[in-house]
This record gives C-alpha cells, sequence and structure tokens, in this order.
C-alpha cells in the first residue's frame, strides 16, 4: 500500500477573517479541530500542521499536534505542502500520495478524507482527486461556491465560480445539475512536483482557483461526490454557521 501523508497548510494572515485559523469554535481553535478530525482517517499514516507563524506553530506544539514551520514566501497552501514534502524525503521520510486539507476546513471528516483517496486504490495512474457535493441552484449562484463540472469517467472539466452548466434551454423536465466543488486534494507525489514546477495558468489566475494550473496543463483531476457538505471558513457568520452545526449534532469539542 502507498503511504499517504495528511498536510494541513495553516497561515494566520487572512484577508476576509483575519487570525481565522485560530479563531475559537466552541472554546478551542479552529486548527484543532480541523487536525483532530482529519487524523481519525484510517487511510492516513501521518499527519502534520504547515505554518509560517510561530504562533500557530506555538498553539499546535502546545496542543500536542505535528507541526512544522515554512517559508513565509510561498504562494499557496500547495507550495507549503511541497517544502514538507521535499524536506520529508531529505530525512528518508518518503509518502507516495499527499492529502490536502485546508486549515480552515473544521467540518472536514474521516469519510471525507477516505473516500478522496479511493481512486488511487482503485487505479494506481491517479495523479489528483477531489471531492464535491450536490446543491441547489440558488447555491450554485453565489460566487463564494466554487462549482465544478465533470465528464463521464467522474473527472473534472473545469472549476468556476460562475454558474456552471449554464442552462440555457431552462429546462424544467431534465434541469441541470450542480456540484459545489469541496476544497480538499490528494495528490500523487509526481503531480505535487510537477504542479509546483508549472507558473501560474491564465484561467488560474482569470478565476483565482489553482486546480485550473493542472487541468490547463492536461494533469487529470479524478472527482468522487461526498454524501456530506462543508463549510470552509471565510467569514464572521460562517464561524457562528459552524458553531451550530456542531451544536445541533452533539460534537462539543473536536476529540468527540
Amino acid at each position: 500500500m502507498a503511504k499517504v501523508m495528511g498536510v494541513i497548510p495553516a497561515r494566520l494572515e487572512s484577508h476576509r477573517l483575519p487570525r481565522k485559523v485560530l479563531r475559537n469554535i466552541l472554546g478551542r481553535p479552529m486548527i484543532e479541530w480541523v487536525y483532530q478530525r482529519t487524523r481519525r482517517a484510517s487511510s492516513l499514516d501521518g499527519l502534520v500542521v504547515a505554518t509560517d507563524s510561530e504562533e500557530v506553530f506555538a498553539c499546535c506544539h502546545d496542543r500536542r499536534m505535528a507541526v512544522e514551520m515554512t517559508s513565509t514566501g510561498h504562494r499557496s497552501g500547495t507550495d507549503r505542502i511541497v517544502e514538507v514534502m521535499h524536506r520529508h524525503r531529505e530525512s528518508g521520510q518518503v509518502a507516495e500520495i499527499y492529502v490536502n486539507v485546508q486549515g480552515d476546513e473544521p467540518m472536514v471528516s474521516a469519510e471525507h478524507i477516505n473516500l478522496l483517496l479511493e481512486p488511487f486504490h482503485a487505479a494506481s495512474v491517479t495523479q489528483v482527486s477531489t471531492l464535491k457535493v450536490p446543491i441547489g441552484v440558488e447555491d450554485a449562484r453565489d460566487p463564494n461556491n466554487v462549482k465544478v463540472v465533470t465528464d463521464v469517467e467522474n473527472r473534472a472539466l473545469y472549476f468556476s465560480r460562475a454558474l456552471i452548466p449554464h442552462d440555457r434551454a431552462n429546462l424544467t423536465s431534465s434541469p441541470a445539475s450542480y456540484y459545489k466543488h469541496l476544497g480538499l486534494y490528494a495528490y500523487a507525489a509526481d503531480a505535487l512536483e510537477k504542479f509546483h514546477r508549472l507558473p501560474p495558468s491564465h484561467l488560474e489566475q482569470i478565476e483565482k482557483l489553482e486546480q485550473l494550473r493542472l487541468l490547463e496543463n492536461g494533469i487529470p483531476i479524478v472527482v468522487r461526490e461526498a454524501a456530506q457538505d462543508t463549510i470552509g471558513v471565510d467569514a464572521e457568520e460562517d464561524l457562528q454557521k459552524v458553531e451550530e452545526y456542531f451544536r445541533r449534532i452533539g460534537v462539543h469539542s473536536p476529540d468527540n
């Protein structure tokens, strides 16, 4: 079996919600929720937080979460994961697959992670995988929800903040289906290295979606449909929605 390493990129600065990875959810920092819920996935052989913030590092260390300091010069969380991959290779810790769990996804679950890794077990040629969930048309119109469309083999055709597909005929008997993209990825190590070496692509810069760099360069992304949505925390109201969700299902700490 291929060795799988989970990495949680966590930077402190955020334009819309400053210091969000350290914001409390039911009394515990958000990064702890992400870490503890991710580490339950049986498919992971290891998990580490990758940060450029000494404050985030100290928080993780104090709460006994594996954490590594990374450069402040990275353009994205994916580049931060590449630094971790290179460091681990130099020390002889080789993983064949790397899972990217963003530090603002406190509702992530073991089921999400295990589903994300299924394509790698099904086909050794899998390079990248991600997840989607069905949404209604009103949610699909929200540019904060990234949409994805796939081919008949469940490979991504395109990701967009726009409403895709466009229901030009306004069909009522067979209306368009919309899918929200969940910001979780699994990469074969070679694909992750290739992504890192490629320059930002044209569509990536237009949409501000780095996964389009993969598609523009012919790297396929397998998409699996998840049973449960998540709330990526970008604003104050998102924090409130996450807290309401955990209270509703009776979860009071990330250890539950």
